[in-house]
């Protein structure tokens, strides 16, 4: 382990139209994504599109149809706070985490404590290099703890990339001790079946409980063998973090056949991907609920015990939903948000072609009680301006604003920017302000844009896959109730009861 400017602002015109793009087309005749959903683990690489896409875009940013390279924009009643470029750490920039006056940013190669005591000018408390995709990021009490879903050579902070067919190779879940901000110190490791990709925590006083994500396992991986239709359950005793371990591994998905009962994908459902695991599972400790985004299908299900999490109910969306990425609840735990990951986040599925129900939300409302619970489809949600086919842009992880009584989210989608969104009715989803950049390129598909965005203690806060933290505050009636709630501790997919 190794320690280590003024834009000017626009009104836009929504609902422009842009190209086809083409790469999604690809993509989407191919059949399902195989295991790539988020930026994978190898360094960014541009990708060439068309002459006549590459001068669309041109067009567009001359029209006043899209910003400009790296130009920004935004509603007016958001402001652009503050931006702390990448520092040491120079891979993917991923989620994000929050504890007091600290933020925690996860990045490919480690992660970065933020001061955020002063929003306006966030200073770096420390760098830790320790590399391994996608370092997904949580904190509790002096506890951190971080996803590696690479397979690695060893479970050190020095490993190296090493093939998942050796049986020898690493993944899973790393424990921190962040006691001391300015000194983390590297304290325990779990290695879990097909590694964490993502992971979420379900806190108690003396112990943490850890839901592990994982998924697309193959007969010749050792420690990733299929049917792999369940997660992993690690308990980490708080005051002895080196006792870790898994302890159960519930199946979500039980089913005769050989991949378990989730969705088959292709070519039973075309361009769906097929479950072989969860992507990411989002718990509300406060309603002994939780909801998971598992590939091919959504669930919902009780962690009453959280050692023998139950299935609720589960449903699947075969005609818009081509990979199911992450859920968000409403306060009252009457309604879920599911993101449709369309193109494994590397696509540019914002456009005209693609359409508003494709790449997008899903908002489903909760009906009946206790194990009769049912997920209901109502609408979907996607921001209203198309995006250039340079543009990778699909909806990302995002967070409630504390408003009591309405349903509102701050909401990533890569180069698409930030929305901020109300689905306080569910079938009337309407978008009330965003922050974007202009393309990192006009004729190259380039990685990049907020990976996650999050409201906490009074702002927004952006992980930017190539430029960086942002900081960001909404001004507008409909969101300023929210500024008085205040958090020790934000980890976003264990959402809190906000006004209990």
């Amino acid at each position: 382990m190794t320690l280590l400017n003024n834009h000017r602002t626009r009104r836009r015109r929504l609902g422009v139209a842009a190209t086809a793009a083409g790469l999604l087309a690809a993509l989407l005749t191919a059949g399902p994504a195989v295991a790539t959903p988020d930026p994978g683990d190898s360094p960014t690489t541009s990708q060439k599109v068309s002459k006549s896409e590459a001068a669309e875009a041109r067009a567009a940013i001359a029209n006043g149809e899209i910003p400009g390279h790296d130009e920004i924009v935004h509603s007016d009643n958001i402001e652009h706070l503050a931006n702390i470029p990448k520092g040491t750490l120079a891979g993917t920039n991923s989620d994000l985490a929050f504890q007091g006056k600290y933020a925690f940013a996860g990045n490919y190669d480690g992660f970065r404590i933020f001061d955020i005591s002063n929003p306006k000018s966030p200073k770096t408390v420390s760098q830790v290099l320790c590399p391994g995709s996608q370092n997904d990021i949580t904190v509790s009490g002096d506890l951190l703890f971080l996803s590696t879903d690479s397979s690695r050579s060893d479970n050190s902070c020095n490993s190296t990339t090493q093939p998942a067919t050796e049986k020898s190779s690493w993944e899973g879940m790393k424990v921190f001790d962040i006691s001391d901000k300015k000194n983390p110190k590297y304290v325990a490791a779990v290695e879990t079946a097909c590694g964490s990709h993502t992971h979420t925590l379900v806190p108690e006083r003396k112990n943490v409980y850890i839901y592990v994500s994982s998924y697309s396992p193959s007969a010749s991986f050792p420690d990733c063998q299929p049917p792999h239709d369940g997660i992993s359950v690690i308990k980490v005793p708080r005051k002895a973090p080196q006792k870790a371990k898994i302890v159960n591994f519930p199946v979500l998905f039980p089913g005769s056949g050989p991949d378990g009962g989730g969705n088959p994908g292709g070519p039973t459902n075309p361009g769906v991907s097929k479950t072989t695991g969860c992507h990411d599972i989002t718990v509300l400790p406060s309603k002994d609920l939780a909801a998971g985004a598992c590939m091919g299908d959504g669930i919902l299900f009780s962690i009453k015990d959280p050692e023998n999490p139950k299935i609720i109910d589960q449903v699947q969306d075969n005609v818009n939903f081509a990979f199911w990425h992450s859920a968000s609840f409403n306060q009252k735990a009457n309604k879920v948000v599911f993101t449709d990951e369309l193109g494994g986040g590397g696509a540019a599925t914002c456009n005209e072609a693609t359409g508003p129900n494709r790449g997008a939300d899903g908002i489903y409302d909760i009906v009946g009680k206790g194990d009769k619970r049912k997920l209901v489809f109502k609408s979907y949600f996607k921001i209203p301006r198309h995006q250039a086919d340079t543009e990778n842009c699909v909806a990302h992880n995002g967070s409630l604003i504390p408003v009591k009584g309405k349903d509102i989210m701050v909401q990533a989608w890569y180069q698409g920017g930030i929305s901020v969104w109300e689905f306080t009715n569910s079938s009337k989803p309407k978008e009330i302000a965003y922050f974007e950049r202009g393309p990192l390129s006009t004729t190259s598909m380039v990685t990049g844009g907020s990976w996650s965005a999050y409201y906490y203690n009074g702002y927004i806060y952006s992980n930017d896959i190539a430029k960086g933290f942002d900081v960001l505050k909404i001004n507008d009636r409909r969101t300023d109730p929210a500024k008085w709630q205040r958090l020790r501790e934000l980890n976003v997919q264990t959402q809190p009861d906000y006004f209990d």
